[in-house]
Parts: structure tokens; C-alpha cells; sequence
């Protein structure tokens, strides 16, 4: 539940940031974001997967576009399911769903599947190592005096 609501909140951000940037979407409303947001969730859970599997076949010839296309019809279908959220035309759609899509991705990649946020550190004593790596700072002993001592 607590992932469920984390996502809804970013996908409002999201929504929101979209209403600001992307000239042709309009809320009249707080509500009417709020609820954009949730309905769009909802289309992407549920409706989204089926008809991505029936039109396989275009995406695969269309290399993916078609998935953008389809993405912006879901952003429309929103604004024709909330009242309050208004879309001019398809091609704010597009755009709006092409940035809502961006900014809720880079905003998902700090949340885990809990819903709790991702904190990576390095610790430069104890971070990952690759013991394959040829350190460049190590001390080189000189082969030669090696050499001459081992030779004494």
C-alpha cells in the first residue's frame, strides 16, 4: 500500500510538472490533477499491458514509436474521463505523455518496489572493488633492481 501511494504521489508531481511545461494541458483544479493522476495510473496498470500485447506486432515494425503513440492516447483518454482536465489536441497528448513518462522515471529510479526510498553511499574503504583492475597509484618495484639484487 505504502508503494502503491509513493507512486500516485510522483505521479502527481509528474502531472503537475506536465500541466506547467507542455503548452495545450490545462486542470482546473487541484482535484482535477490529483485525479488525472490516478486515473492515469490506472490505465497504465490495467488497460496499458492488453493492448501492448494486441499491437506487438506494429511496435516491433514501428522499432517502438508506436508505443510513444500509444502512450499519448492514454494521456488523452484521461482528459476525456476527468472532468476538469483538459487536452487541446493530440499532439499536446503526445508531448505531455513523452514528459510525464521522463520525469516519472527518473523520479521511480530512487523509489524500491516498497515504496521506500533508494539511498546508494560509497565508502571508498569498503565500496564494490574489482579485483581485475590494475590500480595506477600502487608502488612499482623496478624490475632491474630486482634483478641486480637477486644476481649478488
Amino acid at each position: 500500500m505504502r508503494g502503491f501511494l509513493v507512486r500516485w504521489l510522483i505521479n502527481i508531481a509528474a502531472m503537475i510538472l506536465v500541466i506547467n511545461i507542455v503548452p495545450g494541458i490545462h486542470s482546473e483544479g487541484r482535484l482535477a490533477t490529483i485525479m488525472a493522476a490516478l486515473v492515469l495510473g490506472l490505465i497504465n496498470a490495467t488497460l496499458r499491458p492488453i493492448v501492448f500485447a494486441l499491437t506487438l506486432p506494429l511496435t516491433i515494425l514501428s522499432f517502438g514509436i508506436f508505443t510513444l503513440l500509444m502512450n499519448g492516447f492514454f494521456f488523452y483518454l484521461v482528459s476525456k474521463i476527468v472532468e476538469g482536465f483538459v487536452i487541446d489536441d493530440f499532439s499536446a497528448a503526445f508531448w505531455g505523455a513523452l514528459c510525464f513518462s521522463v520525469v516519472s522515471f527518473l523520479l521511480n529510479l530512487f523509489i524500491g518496489p516498497q515504496g521506500r526510498f533508494k539511498v546508494y553511499r560509497y565508502d571508498g574503504r569498503n565500496g564494490p572493488q574489482d579485483r581485475n583492475v590494475i590500480d595506477v597509484d600502487a608502488e612499482v618495484e623496478d624490475v632491474d633492481e630486482k634483478e641486480k639484487d637477486g644476481k649478488k
